[in-house]
């Protein structure tokens, strides 16, 4: 009972503790926490001003220093420091857009600058390195904010960054993408894309999503030493892990292809630039060139095909290409050419094609952005305007108002507006009124209560050709949803390149944009309309297994595309199904020449006979021995090349 008065006192384990005692550790505790905390926030603000600067040296000092003080390092800390140690290891480090001024709280922010600011060493920037080697300076680098440091700096960067790693498994630290990419980078400074793809296996067996970023060390180290089976390999993981590769490692393993001689590899590649780039850049138009020149080029081919199966192929494909493989026998013949304005080619007259879009894409495409516009449009804004659109519509052209009035000066124009609306309508097949969008704070004081501009408005909202939108609403989902809505075009010079139309995708919109967007300029008085292009601006294949591929200009803004022309001579197909037709097919000629020549007066006939006999004879002849070259070639696994 002795102990039931001690006033002041707490018994514990040990015995009695007096309550001052207990408030002071807890103080102490706090204090020392308090400090701890204070040493990693300033850790991490010194962190990211190294990062911002581009300095590795002093970030690597800022870690010596903190394990020397018994500094806790979290998650933050390490990522910062692989992200500059892998930088400088590949050679080159790019300052980070983030970090200055970002407060202690705003970790979300920073977290994100350092896995999005990895991504600057991406394979884009390591495939303009390495595989262009006659720019030997990046696209940053050009811009003047790429530092690039020494092999020493590179040796030690590299060194110290795995030791860094090690110590933050040693630590369970819980790993994420950017710093498992960032030790893959540090591989692929040493060439070992084994170790590099290891690591993105590691990240699967995790739980970690890997991104495009994180495959580019692997994929690139085995392009450069040339293990095609090994690029490919990775490849084909990235694509089991919902990863599409873009144009760089496109670039890349088309220029392994190449160098290889696989011409089922090039031919397989030029089919994803196709669905992927659309446009390629004049680096990988260069090599595809370089590749339809090879002797090796000049013998793949098909010499007989099924005319019938590839024009299904087509069909079932959407036009365009078919992904039968190469057609035909013998030299390529490349050029760069223009499309004119019927979409034919002026170096070999092939009309190229508009491939359709799928129209259940496109009315998917429309109730996404319905959706996305619904979820940001207030008080049920876009809903009366969807009803508004089913009830007055369709509409054969659609005219963003604000991008046409406000061209070239900063007060809206209604007159200019009414130019382009009268312009475009001439232009329509039915020479119906086009629907105009325009923000309703547009429509009223200033210039447009005057009486010929109050004139003007009225004339269309008496036609029902004008919609203004809500106060509070984006316009730019009105006019884009009312183009996909009614299929038809989009008159405006706004490129949909902000982050709302990035919501939509990279896939379906662009060749959407393609076939419906009219751009237009403002020139001696009047104004002049591009229309959309007369064929898909995309990889073209024909069935004769001639190809035409765009390529995008240095300059995106100027100039016109222009066009890889790709054919050649011996492209006939030979249907062995038809006999009756074999002669005049092997004889090198197309079912029209056959029938002109049966035509011909009798008499010119009889005089060739003994000529076209013997003619046939030998080209019997050279097909056989070139199928026995053929057959010993497949036997023995090489190409036998003739230099003559």
């Amino acid at each position: 009972m002795r102990w039931a008065n001690q006033k002041g006192r707490k018994f514990v384990a040990g015995g009695f503790l007096n309550e001052k005692k207990v408030k002071k550790r807890k103080m102490g505790n706090r204090r020392k926490k308090d400090k701890d905390h204070h040493a990693q926030v300033e850790l991490r603000l010194r962190l990211d001003m190294c990062s911002k600067m581009g300095d590795v040296m002093g970030s690597i000092a800022l870690y010596d220093s903190a394990v020397r003080d018994g500094v806790k390092l979290g998650q933050y800390h390490y990522n910062v420091l692989l992200y500059l140690c892998s930088s400088a290891a590949v050679g080159v480090v790019h300052p980070a857009k983030s970090g200055s001024g970002t407060s202690a709280n705003s970790s979300s922010s920073v977290c994100d600058f350092s896995e999005d600011e990895s991504e600057d060493m991406s394979g884009n920037g390591l495939a303009d390195e390495w595989y262009n080697e006659e720019n030997e300076i990046s696209h940053r680098e050009k811009q003047g904010t790429a530092i690039q440091v020494s092999e020493d700096v590179r040796d030690y960067a590299r060194t110290r960054g795995f030791e860094i790693y090690e110590r933050m498994c040693l630590e369970e630290i819980p790993m994420n993408e950017a710093a498992l990419t960032a030790v893959a980078r540090m591989a692929l400074s040493m060439g070992n894309g084994d170790m590099a793809f290891e690591v993105v296996k590691q990240m699967k067996s995790l739980g970690i999503n890997p991104k495009l970023r994180s495959y580019g060390p692997a994929l690139f180290v085995y392009c450069k030493n040339g293990d095609i089976e090994k690029a490919f390999e990775v490849e084909e993981h990235m694509l089991k892990s919902g990863v599409c590769p873009e144009e760089p490692e496109l670039e890349a393993l088309l220029r392994t292809s190449v160098v290889a001689c696989r011409g089922d590899k090039v031919y397989y590649i030029l089919h994803k630039l196709r669905t992927t780039v659309r446009q390629v850049s004049p680096s990988t138009a260069s090599l595809i060139e370089q590749w339809f020149k090879s002797k090796n080029a000049t013998r793949l081919g098909k010499r007989k095909w099924d005319r019938k199966l590839v024009e299904q192929a087509m069909e079932n494909g959407g036009g365009g290409w078919h992904g039968l493989g190469w057609l035909g026998k013998g030299k390529w013949t490349v050029k760069h050419e223009q499309i004119d304005c019927d979409g034919i080619c002026l170096g070999c007259g092939e009309k190229l094609l508009t491939i359709d879009l799928d129209p259940i894409e496109t009315e998917d495409f429309a109730r996404s952005v319905a959706s996305i516009a619904c979820k940001r449009e207030r008080h049920s804004s876009f809903q009366k305007f969807q009803k508004w659109l089913d009830y007055y519509g369709p509409f054969e052209a659609v005219v963003d108002g604000a991008n046409v009035g406000l061209f070239s000066q900063r007060q809206l124009s209604i007159n200019k507006v009414n130019t382009v609306v009268n312009a475009i309508r001439q232009k329509l097949p039915s020479k119906k009124w086009p629907l105009i969008i325009i923000h309703n704070k547009r429509l009223t004081g200033g210039w447009m209560d005057e009486p010929a501009n109050e004139k003007l408005l009225e004339k269309w909202k008496n036609a029902d050709c004008i919609y203004a939108t809500p106060t509070g609403s984006n316009d730019d989902w009105y006019w884009l949803y009312a183009a996909i809505k009614c299929k038809s075009l989009i008159v405006t010079n706004d490129e949909m390149r902000d982050h709302l139309f990035q919501l939509l995708g990279n896939d379906f919109f662009p060749k959407w944009k393609e076939r419906h967007q009219v751009h237009f300029n403002y020139r001696n008085g009047r104004f002049e309309f591009r229309m959309p292009p007369p064929c898909s601006i995309v990889i073209q294949e024909s069935e004769q297994g001639h190809w035409h591929i765009p390529v995008s200009p240095k300059q995106r803004m100027m100039g016109e595309i222009s066009w890889l022309c790709v054919t050649r001579d011996m492209t006939t197909p030979k249907l062995s199904s038809q006999k009756g037709s074999q002669g005049s097919n092997e004889a090198g000629l197309s079912s029209d020449d056959h029938n002109q020549q049966c035509h011909r007066p009798a008499e010119h006939q009889l005089a060739k006979k003994n000529g076209k006999n013997s003619h046939r004879s030998k080209l019997r002849q050279l097909d056989s021995m070139t199928s026995r070259i053929e057959t010993a070639e497949k036997l023995c696994g090489c190409v036998i090349d003739f230099q003559i």
